[in-house]
């Protein structure tokens, strides 16, 4: 046997592994000014996502404010056991599902939807005018656009007003339970669709045009090219984003119930987000506000899986 026809065994090929490992150190310093734009990053999310997992086993422990963490005796699962057999936590939860699939449901089509609509614009000016009016909400927090929300919906404002001046009796929506849902989904749609259609009017500036063609010379009107052409164009991205949509399933939105939330609605829109608050902050509970909180994570973490899961099987473009 020729001594040149042996193969070397797996890893014995090649360059020495001293020069692989030079190799990879000196491509590292070839880049090292990307990694130096990098770094910011990874050290801000180091300290301020990575490092607080570590208050995580507070839902642990019987936390005491003096004694910090460390020195916190370990309870094991005794206030997630709480937290299940409390009489209020089963309605926090279908609060919360309920509000959420109402925001997915009513909610995620109207960007796909009004991006579809604004793409069909052929005026340059009027397209731009439109999508800087919707977008615009977007930047407001949302203690500003309730505010403004409040001048139209509240017992002083606008629509009560209206009827007041027509001979009508006030309604004060603000309180009332069986159109508190609506109005939260309703406000969250008016915020974020302008905002929420960027990311499908940049996929449909992919698609080809040549596509549009073949279509129109095969006889295809406006609504056949859209089903037919515009929609399989943007698939993917739909499915991605509702996947990512689906993982929040149990993030209601803190910020924007939070601002409309009163007592006299508790019992439709007190949710899992508001509920850790008023224990955590309020109650100075840390240990069950950390448990909710941990629970409502790792539902989001099996969903996201889920999704994802089954979006890679059916061919679309997934997370990972």
């Amino acid at each position: 046997m020729n001594a040149d026809s042996v193969q070397a065994p797996p890893g014995m090929s090649g360059q020495p592994i001293g020069k692989k490992g030079k190799s990879l150190r000196s491509r590292i310093w070839k880049s090292r000014y990307i990694y130096i734009l990098v770094l910011p990053t990874l050290i801000y999310f180091a300290i301020f996502t990575y490092a607080p997992f570590y208050g995580i086993t507070i839902a642990f422990k019987d936390f005491k404010i003096m004694s910090g963490i460390l020195d916190s005796p370990w309870v094991g699962f005794k206030h997630f056991e709480a937290m299940f057999t409390s009489e209020k936590f089963p309605d926090l939860l279908k609060n919360t599902v309920i509000i959420s699939l109402y925001r997915l449901v009513f909610g995620f089509p109207v960007p796909i939807l009004f991006a579809l609509l604004l793409n069909e614009v052929r005026s340059l000016w009027f397209k731009r005018s439109i999508q800087t009016i919707t977008y615009f909400p977007h930047f407001l927090s949302w203690v500003v656009f309730a505010g403004i929300i409040y001048n139209f919906i509240g017992p002083s404002g606008i629509i009560n007003l209206l009827l007041t001046n027509a001979g009508f009796e006030k309604i004060n929506m603000t309180t009332n339970e069986d159109v508190f849902r609506t109005i939260i989904v309703v406000t969250a749609i008016l915020k974020e669709f302008g905002w929420g259609a960027i990311i499908y009017l940049a996929a449909l500036a992919g698609i080809d045009s040549q596509l549009y063609e073949a279509a129109k010379i095969d006889g295809a009107g406006k609504l056949r090219q859209i089903w037919h052409v515009t929609l399989p164009g943007i698939r993917p991205i739909i499915a991605l984003l509702f996947c990512l949509q689906l993982a929040g399933i149990l993030d209601a939105g803190f910020d924007q119930i939070f601002m409309f939330l009163n007592p006299a609605v508790y019992d439709v829109g007190d949710i899992i987000d508001t509920y850790v608050y008023r224990l955590g902050i309020l109650q100075s509970q840390f240990e069950m506000a950390t448990a909710v909180g941990l629970f409502k994570g790792i539902i989001g973490m099996i969903l996201i899986i889920t999704a994802n899961t089954i979006i890679r099987r059916l061919g679309e473009k997934s997370l990972w």
